[in-house]
C-alpha cells in the first residue's frame, strides 16, 4: 500500500476543495452575507491540512488498482468532512450529522436534504449545496487527473474507481487529454443549460444553481418546492438537459469527433430512450390519458426523467400519483440511467446484461448442448465483466437488505424506510411517503443518517472502492 501517495492525492482534493469554496465566498459578499467568514475559516482548515500533505512528496509514485479504490474512497470522504464545516460553523445547521449528511448527499449527487425551510438559507450556503453537486457529478479526482500530471497509465485506476458503471475506458491515448475532454464536454453542456434558463427569465443566481443540480443529477433546488414555482419552459429545458447529463459521456465524444454510426449504434443508449419513453408513455395515461395529455405529458417526462436520471427535481407531489405510476418510479430509482453519466442507479448497461445473462441461463436450460455467446455493444462479454456484474448484482442487495433493518429502527412506515434506503443508495434524492419529493430525511435519527450517509457514497463509488476500506487485507504491504 503506497499510504504516502495516497496522502499526496488526498493533500491535493482538500486544497482543490478550498479553491472551490472561493465561489461562495463571492456570491456571500454580493448579498452581503455574515455566512460567508465560515467559509472562509473553512479555507483556512483546509489549507492548514492540504498544504503540508501535498509538500510532503512521495518517492514511489506507483500505484496500483486497490491504491486508487482507497484514494477515492478516503477523497469522498475528506470531502464530505470538510465541506459540511461552512453550513456547521455558520450555524445554518447547527447539527453536525446533518451538516454532514447534507454535504455527502450534495458531493455523492444524491440530493436527499435534511432540511425542510430550504429557502431560510443565506445565499452562499444555498450555492455551495448546489455547487457540490456539479463537484461531484464528474468527480474531483476526474479533475485532478486533467490539471495535474500523474503517474501514467497508473492514474486509470482512480478513473475507474470514481466513474459510475460496469467498465470504464480511456477516451484518448493520454489519461490527462481523457480527463480534460470528460470535463471540457461536461462544462460546455452546463453553460448551455445556464444560457438556456436565463432566456426563459430566470435569475443568474437560480439559472446557476439549477444548472448545478442538473448536471450533476444530484437535485438540490433553491426552492422548498423543488421546480414547481418554475415555469413551464425552464421545467422542460431541465428535463432534456436531465435526459442528456444521462447519457454515457463516451456518446458526446463520439460525437464531437463526427463518429455519428458509432455513437447512434450504442445498445445501451437505444435501450435508455426505450425505457424512458415507454415509461413517459404509460404514466402519461394512468395519470388522465386524454382528459389532460399534455399538463400528464409534461409532468410525465419531468419526473421520469429525472427519477431515471437520478436527479430527484420534482414539478408535483408524485407522492399522490396512482400505485401504478409510483411502482414504475420506483423501478426507474434502481435501473439508474447510462454506465459513464453523471446519473446514479444500477445502470442500464448492467440490467440488459443480466437480462441476456438469464436468457442465456434459458437457453441452455432448454438446449444443454447449445453454445450461446454473449455480446453487448457489438463486443462479447467476457466472463471477467459477467462475473463481476453478478458479485455487484449480490454486493448491492445485501447492503440493501442490511441498510433497510438498520434505518427501520426509527419506526418509520415501511415505504418510507424501504424508499428511504433506495433513494440514497441509487442516489436519487427523493423516496416516497415521509421521505416525498415534498418531505425530507430530517426526522430519521443519527445512525439511520450515516446508515445513509454510507450508503450515498456506496452507490456513487460503486460499491468496492468503500468495502474495501473495511477489508483487513488492503492496509496490508
Amino acid at each position: 500500500m503506497n499510504k504516502s501517495f495516497i496522502l499526496h492525492i488526498i493533500g491535493w482534493i482538500i486544497t482543490i476543495e478550498a479553491a472551490f469554496m472561493v465561489l461562495p465566498c463571492i456570491v456571500a459578499l454580493i448579498y452581503r452575507e455574515q455566512s460567508g467568514f465560515a467559509f472562509l475559516a473553512t479555507i483556512g482548515i483546509c489549507l492548514l491540512t492540504g498544504i503540508p500533505l501535498i509538500l510532503r512528496k512521495p518517492k514511489n509514485k506507483v500505484f496500483f488498482a486497490k491504491e486508487g479504490f482507497v484514494t477515492v474512497a478516503l477523497g469522498w470522504i475528506f470531502m464530505g468532512i470538510f465541506g459540511s464545516l461552512p453550513s456547521y460553523i455558520s450555524g445554518e445547521i447547527p447539527h453536525y450529522p446533518d451538516a454532514l449528511f447534507e454535504v455527502i448527499s450534495g458531493f455523492t449527487t444524491t440530493g436527499s436534504s435534511i432540511l425542510s425551510d430550504i429557502e431560510s438559507l443565506s445565499h452562499c450556503i444555498l450555492f455551495w449545496r448546489s455547487f457540490t453537486h456539479w463537484i461531484g457529478g464528474m468527480g474531483i479526482l476526474v479533475f485532478i487527473l486533467a490539471i495535474l500530471p500523474m503517474a501514467g497509465g497508473e492514474s486509470m485506476h482512480i478513473l475507474r474507481a470514481e466513474s459510475p458503471g460496469p467498465s470504464v475506458g480511456k477516451l484518448a491515448p493520454r489519461m490527462r487529454t481523457t480527463a480534460i475532454l470528460l470535463y471540457s464536454i461536461y462544462l460546455f453542456m452546463t453553460i448551455i443549460q445556464v444560457i438556456l434558463l436565463l432566456l426563459g427569465g430566470m435569475s443568474l443566481f437560480d439559472s446557476l444553481t439549477i444548472t448545478f443540480g442538473t448536471a450533476g443529477t444530484g437535485g438540490f433546488s433553491v426552492k422548498n418546492d423543488s421546480i414547481a414555482s418554475y415555469s413551464h419552459y425552464v421545467q422542460t429545458v431541465i428535463s432534456i438537459f436531465m435526459f442528456l447529463f444521462g447519457i454515457n459521456f463516451n456518446v458526446y465524444f463520439l460525437l464531437l469527433y463526427k463518429k455519428f454510426k458509432e455513437a447512434f449504434k450504442c445498445e445501451e443508449l437505444k435501450w435508455y430512450c426505450i425505457i424512458v419513453s415507454t415509461s413517459i408513455v404509460l404514466i402519461s395515461f394512468n395519470l388522465g390519458g386524454f382528459k389532460n395529455f399534455f399538463g400528464s405529458i409534461h409532468h410525465a417526462a419531468f419526473q421520469v426523467t429525472s427519477i431515471i436520471s437520478t436527479t430527484g427535481y420534482a414539478t408535483v407531489d408524485f407522492n399522490k400519483w396512482p400505485t401504478f405510476s409510483k411502482f414504475i418510479l420506483l423501478i426507474l430509482m434502481f435501473t439508474g440511467a447510462c454506465a459513464g453519466s453523471t446519473a446514479g442507479g444500477m445502470k442500464v448497461s448492467r440490467i440488459i446484461i443480466l437480462i441476456k445473462t438469464i436468457g442465456k441461463e434459458m437457453s441452455y436450460l432448454i438446449h444443454k448442448r447449445s453454445i450461446k455467446i454473449l455480446k453487448f455493444e457489438g463486443k462479447r462479454i467476457e466472463h471477467e465483466t459477467l462475473r463481476s456484474i453478478n458479485v455487484f448484482f449480490v454486493t448491492y442487495i445485501a447492503i440493501f437488505a442490511i441498510s433497510i433493518l438498520l434505518v427501520s429502527l426509527d419506526n418509520f412506515d415501511f415505504t418510507s424506510s424501504f424508499t428511504a434506503v433506495a433513494a440514497t443508495l441509487n442516489n436519487v434524492g427523493p423516496g416516497f411517503e415521509v421521505v416525498g419529493p415534498m418531505g425530507n430525511f430530517g426526522g430519521f435519527s443519527d445512525l439511520s443518517k450515516f446508515v445513509m450517509m454510507f450508503d450515498m457514497l456506496v452507490g456513487r463509488l460503486e460499491i468496492f472502492p468503500m468495502l474495501l476500506l473495511f477489508a483487513p487485507g488492503t492496509w496490508k504491504k
